[in-house]
């Protein structure tokens, strides 16, 4: 039997009395004005919030732990463990893929998951990354001066992708160009993403005759790689190829190298620390992954209705599981938004104090996935992809290091910090002006 409310709606049969409300459906009729005294949502779209977002964050992890964000419509989940326990709970909650997001799903299949992909990408990081941040620094090294953030963070990673994919110095600027089109088409700019569309279609029909060719004469890069797999449906496509590095992370090796030394140099106590003990390094890689993550934020939907922190979330529903506010919780860390070289209170360790195989730091780094189900070291397999990601880290600033001597900001410019180009994109320091000696 349908009851027709007071105001004129149908109820279904089974809904209305008392036994029909669902848990916290009276919790949740809320006015803005009353439940966010503290904070507006349009202050989470503005250019302060993508200058630096962690005042904002703040007030939203100390008063607000998960906002309903109705002028975004979604959901603001700020605290550590609230965060990563979310962000690893994949029986309530999924990732969607970032082809989903650009509106190309189907275009191809994600292969990243194969050995053999795995391999290729770890072979061609480890066996390049050296002789790359060489080449970068004696690049720049008899100017005495450079900018680490375009010269070397941002020249690093393109090479490294580049090295993967084994293209030649003449294809070498278009696929780059492309990659970059492709990465930032994931936006919520419908002419960016329009962009990003047409970069993948281009990018396709620039790989396709590189796939033929690695087919019949494969060797160790990534398209080989990809090329040498088959399918339900046959052997693997361009637009598979495409799908594949679209879904890779473009962004934390190329945003951490430069935050890190945003970091470091803004902390002569830190740094001295670092360039006396080489074993430092590493422990600073750890912290800017929690003090400075370039990715800031991991969308995560609702795969059913949900009850969590005190709210009714939808089946769909967006939470953005923010890595920026989660570490620096005080509730986790001492002093957490200083910058610590070797701090002791980062440990491996994921929500609900499991510790985690792949020796991921206890801050989030969403670009670099989920905890890995593998041992830290596997027998069979290649190490995570943040293990690889912070060895590759260590190795191109211990190859600077070993170059140059008493690198300082450079003198009469604007102080260096992190920004977000555009609201949603990757968190990181654009342009970082040094001077230094040659040793």
């Amino acid at each position: 039997m349908t009851v027709i409310g007071a105001n004129g709606v149908a109820i279904p049969e089974g809904t209305h009395g008392d036994a029909g409300f669902r848990t916290y459906e009276v919790f949740q009729r809320e006015r803005v004005g009353q439940s966010t005294a503290k904070i507006k949502p349009a202050q989470l779209v503005s250019r302060e919030f993508a200058d630096n977002p962690y005042p904002l964050l703040a007030v939203l992890r100390e008063n607000y732990p998960c906002y309903r964000d109705w002028l975004n419509n979604c959901f603001w989940i700020t605290r550590y463990n609230d965060v990563t326990s979310v962000f690893t709970d994949d029986a309530n909650f999924e990732t969607r893929s970032k082809a989903w997001h650009l509106g190309i799903e189907g275009f191809g299949t994600d292969l990243r998951a194969a050995l053999p992909v795995l391999t290729a990408q770890a072979n061609a990081w480890d066996l390049n990354i050296r002789r790359l941040a060489e080449a970068a620094v004696a690049d720049f090294a008899p100017r005495g001066e450079a900018d680490l953030a375009t010269e070397f963070a941002a020249r690093l990673n393109m090479q490294l992708w580049l090295a993967m994919l084994d293209v030649t110095e003449e294809d070498a600027p278009l696929i780059a160009a492309l990659l970059w089109r492709l990465h930032r088409g994931v936006s919520w700019d419908p002419r960016i993403c329009l962009d990003g569309i047409a970069a993948a279609e281009e990018l396709a029909a620039c790989l396709a005759p590189l796939l033929d060719a690695r087919r019949s004469v494969p060797g160790g890069d990534l398209i080989s790689a990809v090329a040498g797999l088959e399918l339900a449906d046959g052997p693997a496509e361009p637009k598979d190829l495409v799908a594949t590095l679209l879904e890779m992370d473009f962004e934390t090796l190329h945003g951490a190298l430069a935050n890190l030394w945003l970091a470091l140099l803004n902390d002569p106590e830190g740094f001295e620390k670092v360039c006396a003990d080489r074993r430092y390094v590493k422990l600073a890689v750890l912290e800017t992954f929690r003090h400075s993550t370039p990715v800031l934020a991991a969308p995560r939907f609702a795969r059913h209705e949900v009850e969590r922190f005190g709210r009714l979330i939808p089946k769909g529903g967006l939470l953005l599981c923010s890595a920026a506010a989660a570490n620096r919780d005080p509730r986790i860390f001492a002093d957490p938004d200083r910058f610590i070289a070797g701090r002791k209170d980062v440990c491996h360790r994921e929500a609900r104090g499991q510790y985690r195989a792949d020796g991921l730091a206890m801050g989030m780094t969403p670009g670099l996935g989920s905890p890995t189900a593998h041992p830290a070291v596997p027998e069979d397999r290649p190490r995570s992809l943040y293990a690889l990601t912070r060895d590759t880290l260590v190795t191109a600033s211990n190859t600077l290091l070993e170059a140059v001597d008493q690198i300082a900001l450079a003198d009469g410019v604007e102080r260096p910090r992190a920004v977000c180009r555009r609201l949603g994109e990757m968190h990181t320091c654009w342009r970082l002006p040094v001077r230094f000696r040659i040793r």
